[in-house]
């Protein structure tokens, strides 16, 4: 224990005076927290929308009116003439165009079935679909609102028999910054760690001072403890920080136990550190074990995770590779304690997954270290 003390001081006084490790370790995580967080948002808001309202009517007004007050339109161009829409499209000045026919006003007074035209640029599909959903929530609402007027009630005839009342639970807002931020931290934690460890054992080779470390009486176990304690102390640190920070800036709700939650963490991290522990052993140089941990830590973790797609719409042989993906079982992990506060045995699967990540990934470092110092 004394030994692997005597390295962790040694590697804490080497933090202090490598100031791109600093830097790497408390000012990265947060500027990816804050450029993430505000900036990778799937809310569409704002879709420039125009208007070619052929009725001139209250009723066509306040169709409207539903669409601009939404929060997710914005009233771009009343159109008047024939090919406008194109052509504003065509330019990228208009996202949707509603086409509101004659005698709309008319038919909604009198009770029969009336269609209205929502255009969509469909040059994004992902946006077009969301607007698409909007699109129709609103023109469901305000036909509610008009049959309602009309008969003063909502149950009328032609009415729908059936009505759906969808209820979304642990995020009813749909907020996405609440689905991303669970995989920020994941992100964040595993990029900084794994990159922060994997040059702690390259810089002893490449001062020459791995030698001498080999002459010393220590064992690589009690080596890669120490080696990896002062990182573990800092990103544990830094990832409760941006627990902490994304409470304030996104209102990120911690419904489940910290003490799991700080538990989770820290096996996580452990399991991050051994992993850049064991790719230091493996690169010749700083900069080959920099783009090493970013390889085998960022794409992963960015593709793989769940983090941005989910993993049941990948092929199948990319479904099995998301197996070997920690943050895979950690994203989930995140999701239930802050999002949905489920207690800590329904997540054992996934508990027991870092667990193992972690010895596996502890042993080969120390395997690999024996087999140098051999």
């Amino acid at each position: 224990m004394r030994k692997t003390i005597a390295v962790a001081t040694k590697e804490l006084r080497q933090i202090g005076r490598d100031r791109r490790t600093l830097m790497i370790l408390l000012f990265v995580p947060a500027m990816f927290l804050l450029l993430y967080g505000y900036a990778l948002n799937f809310d569409i808001r704002n879709v420039r929308l125009a208007v070619e309202d052929r009725d001139r009517t209250a009723q066509s007004r306040a169709l409207v009116s539903a669409f601009v007050n939404s929060g997710y339109f914005d009233f771009a161009a009343d159109i008047t003439a024939a090919g406008e829409i194109e052509r504003l499209m065509n330019r990228n000045q208009v996202r949707a165009a509603l086409v509101i026919p004659n005698g709309y006003g008319r038919d909604i007074l009198d009770r029969r079935p009336v269609e209205v035209q929502i255009l969509i640029d469909g040059d994004n599909a992902n946006t077009a679909t969301t607007v698409m959903g909007y699109a129709q929530a609103i023109v469901a609402e305000v036909a509610a609102a008009e049959l309602g007027k009309v008969s003063g009630r909502l149950a009328v005839a032609g009415a729908a028999p059936i009505v759906l009342e969808p209820r979304v639970w642990y995020n009813p807002q749909l907020r996405s910054t609440l689905f991303l931020v669970p995989g920020l931290i994941a992100y964040i934690a595993m990029l900084t760690a794994v990159v922060s460890t994997s040059l702690s054992v390259v810089r002893e080779k490449e001062a020459g001072t791995m030698e001498q470390i080999r002459m010393s009486p220590i064992g690589a176990p009690a080596y890669v403890v120490g080696k990896t304690a002062p990182y573990f102390v800092i990103s544990l640190l830094s990832s409760m920080g941006i627990v902490g920070v994304s409470m304030l800036l996104f209102d990120l709700p911690v419904r489940g136990s910290w003490l799991a939650l700080l538990g989770c963490v820290s096996l996580f991290l452990v399991g991050a550190l051994a992993f850049g522990v064991l790719i230091s052993t493996i690169a010749p140089s700083q900069q080959v074990a920099f783009q090493i941990a970013l390889l085998t830590s960022f794409l992963p973790t960015f593709m793989l995770s769940g983090f941005i797609f989910p993993i049941s719409s990948m092929p199948v042989f990319l479904q099995a590779i998301t197996h070997v993906v920690p943050a895979r079982y950690f994203l989930v992990i995140l999701r239930g304690l802050l999002l949905k506060g489920v207690e800590l045995r329904l997540l054992w699967v996934d508990v027991a997954s870092l667990a193992l990540f972690s010895v596996v990934t502890l042993a080969l470092a120390s395997i690999r270290l024996k087999r140098e110092w051999a």
